[in-house]
């Protein structure tokens, strides 16, 4: 059955039988036919036993959880340094280079499929510096409220964790492409309203503005990243069925980062409009 991630219409780099082709058995040589003059026979127990031990390490779910873990240990600790050590001004100063070089970066892994320990915690550590910039502003502003974001970042996690475990919601490919859909619109959405201001001045749209408008905006951002994280769960689960190599779960780590940090800002913009 085809897989509905869209990640695996294009195969797992390196997964067990991704693309290969094996010999019919029509190829198989016939023992006992006669041999042409001066070949060296063939030694039927020669070939590799089936039951040798294989030197492939497979992609688990332990790898994913481990990778997962270390790369959100590497960003929440880039941005805690970023918030006790740096004075403010330089930190936001930091901010905007970080995330266009985490933007690009982001990209080039994201197309390439780049599974690697160095990109994932590369990617980690500048949004970390972005995300310990825009948190030190917003608990200036709103005090303890990086906290709540936190609980509500992790709290929506662990319920889509749920979902997708006791299927609930299964992720098929209509649901892909609803989901899909989704993410397009709301990026589309954010950059005309995003323009509009530039043009206009004031609030664009009004998606950012922190009234009613705003808030139904976020609140439907938090649930298209909340639904995303069921992408990212399948895909592991894809991977792990394809039989891909240990390190893909690099790449897998790399997916949910994005997921999660996005998740974690639009949660802060959300509970800051309620606070205001």
């Amino acid at each position: 059955m085809p897989s509905s991630n869209p990640v695996f219409s294009r195969g797992v780099p390196g997964a067990a039988g991704g693309g290969q082709q094996y010999a019919g058995w029509g190829n198989t040589p016939q023992y006992g036919a006669p041999q042409p003059y001066g070949a060296p026979t063939q030694d039927p127990y020669a070939a590799p036993s089936p039951y040798a031990r294989s030197t492939t390490r497979y992609m688990t779910m332990d790898d994913v959880v481990t990778k997962t873990g270390l790369s959100l240990l590497v960003t929440v600790l880039t941005a805690a340094v970023t918030w006790a050590v740096l004075p403010d001004t330089l930190a936001l100063a930091l901010a905007g280079p970080a995330v266009l070089v985490a933007l690009v970066l982001g990209l080039v892994i994201a197309f390439k499929q780049i599974a690697n320990p160095a990109a994932t915690l590369a990617y980690g550590g500048l949004y970390g510096v972005a995300l310990g910039a825009i948190s030190e502003v917003f608990n200036a502003q709103f005090p303890g409220i990086v906290v709540q974001a936190l609980i509500g970042t992790f709290g929506v996690f662990a319920g889509m964790l749920v979902v997708y475990k006791t299927g609930a919601i299964r992720v098929t490919p209509k649901f892909t492409r609803w989901l899909m859909g989704a993410l397009i619109g709301v990026l589309v959405l954010a950059v005309v309203n995003w323009v509009a201001a530039l043009i206009g001045g004031g609030d664009g749209l009004g998606l950012r503005s922190g009234g009613t408008v705003a808030i139904i905006f976020s609140l439907v951002v938090i649930g298209v990243a909340a639904f995303t994280l069921l992408l990212d769960f399948d895909m592991a689960d894809e991977a792990i069925r394809r039989g891909a190599p240990e390190k893909f779960a690099w790449y897998i780590a790399f997916g949910l980062l994005i997921t999660i940090v996005w998740l974690y800002i639009e949660i802060l913009r959300l509970i800051s409009y309620f606070r205001e």
